[in-house]
């Protein structure tokens, strides 16, 4: 096995010629022949197997010089170019180290992004650059952060998004005083009617009023029917309807007169015309999710409180026609109630084989998500109705209690129809000296805390 292991050394004689070999062996070894096998002499005769190839290149006549080739990949099948074996190798580049090194450790290259040659956008679909002054609205808006926003968001509610983000290429950029746009002549006769309701609009603040109702019986809808006119609604469970402002006022006497109905709400929001209004208040309720040991041993066991945020999310964005006789708004409300806590008996196990009765429970929750954009008339009153809802429990304590926590069914408890009716005023320095309701300015969503507190 010893032999097997280290018999794999070469002639030295079959690769040096016999005047060297005989040379080394007389200086190095002291006798005229290699060692045989052994542990000692095996291990000797690799030593001299590696020595020996190292001195056969030397005696060969090959030069000490180093050769350098590169590889230029050149059409047609061409070879590569050897520098000269006296030439001074090439210092590579940081850069050219450092991909050498990075293509060795087996990792894929960057691909550079390309860029075209005349720098030109694309226009095969006729697109043109054009700039709007939007100096004309921001500027009556220094209260307001970053008011050319609700530009961008109304531009988009009327082309779009996909319009930016696929064929033919667009883009639309906005700063303070102007709005970049670059699209088809199609896409500028859209965007210029939406910026034309801003700048040539009324710049004034605009009231809008807002009532909130709850019904406790659908059934009003059999009196009211012919006083209303339909409009299609997506979201699923609302409707909604168009009356004039006769109408509205017979509707609304004939809910006061039942004894079902109760006014929640009754405001008059300050607006500007096309920016978004954000409206919040959620209350958190405690309950007992969990029953855990705890780590002292006494108590067993110890309860383990979950909380749910229930309340109201609304935003409302209206938008004027440059006469003020159409009014566009979009409505989005995200309601999250609490119908009840479903009670849950657990029997846990004690150290002395009893048992340790306890309680959990279990929250039901109804969520209600209206997402929608209506458009009609500034002289007619738009009604929506919610569909017949579960009602949260407690009260919203925000001084602002538009969608209040009891606006379902106030004081009692079960379900109930709830109704909106939203009706434009005017400018707000026009309503200053009105003697309805009071007056509520909506404050922007908070641009640092971005509506979490």
């Amino acid at each position: 096995m010893l032999a097997t292991a280290i018999g794999f050394g070469c002639d030295h004689d079959s690769i040096l010629p016999r005047s060297a070999a005989s040379r080394y062996r007389q200086d190095y070894c002291g006798q005229a022949s290699v060692p045989q096998c052994g542990i000692d002499q095996g291990m000797e005769s690799m030593r001299l197997s590696t020595l020996l190839t190292v001195m056969a290149v030397s005696t060969m006549g090959w030069g000490t010089d180093f050769v350098f080739a590169q590889g230029f990949g050149l059409p047609g099948g061409g070879g590569s170019t050897v520098a000269p074996s006296n030439a001074s190798p090439a210092t590579a580049s940081p850069a050219t180290a450092g991909q050498t090194a990075v293509q060795s450790l087996g990792q894929a290259r960057t691909a550079a992004p390309s860029v075209a040659a005349d720098k030109t956008l694309p226009s095969n679909a006729g697109q043109k650059y054009r700039k709007y002054d939007l100096s004309p609205y921001t500027g009556h808006l220094n209260q307001v952060v970053r008011p050319e926003q609700a530009v961008v968001d109304w531009i988009i509610r009327e082309t779009g998004s996909d319009a930016w983000f696929s064929p033919p290429f667009g883009f639309l950029n906005a700063d303070h005083n102007t709005l970049s746009v670059y699209h088809t002549p199609e896409m500028h006769q859209l965007v210029g009617e939406v910026v034309e309701k801003f700048v040539a609009g009324d710049t004034e603040p605009q009231v809008l009023s807002v009532k909130v109702l709850n019904v406790g019986n659908p059934n009003w809808r059999n009196r009211a029917h012919l006083l209303m006119q339909h409009v299609g609604v997506d979201s699923p469970g609302v409707q909604a309807w168009l009356l004039s402002k006769e109408n509205a006022a017979m509707v609304m006497n004939q809910l006061r007169q039942r004894t079902d109905t109760r006014v929640t709400q009754d405001l008059n929001l300050v607006l500007h015309n096309g920016q978004t209004q954000n409206l919040t208040s959620t209350v958190g309720k405690n309950y007992v999710r969990n029953m855990r040991q705890t780590p002292t041993g006494w108590p067993p066991y110890e309860p383990e409180t979950g909380e749910i945020h229930v309340g109201y999310k609304v935003e409302i964005s209206p938008l004027l026609s440059t006469d003020g006789k159409v009014i566009d708004c979009v409505i989005k409300a995200e309601i999250d109630q609490l119908d009840k806590l479903l009670p849950v008996d657990l029997e846990l196990p004690l150290q002395n084989n009893q048992v340790h009765r306890a309680q959990i429970d279990v929250p039901q929750v109804v969520s209600w998500r209206l997402n929608e954009r209506f458009r009609w008339p500034s002289d007619m009153i738009l009604l929506l109705s919610c569909g017949v809802v579960a009602s949260p429990d407690g009260e919203s304590k925000s001084p602002m209690s538009f969608l209040n926590m009891s606006m379902l069914t106030g004081t009692t408890t079960g379900r109930a129809d709830a109704l909106m009716f939203i009706q434009f005023k005017g400018r707000a320095s026009a309503n200053l000296t009105h003697t309805g309701p009071a007056m509520q300015m909506a404050t922007p969503q908070n641009q640092t805390s971005r509506g979490r507190y």
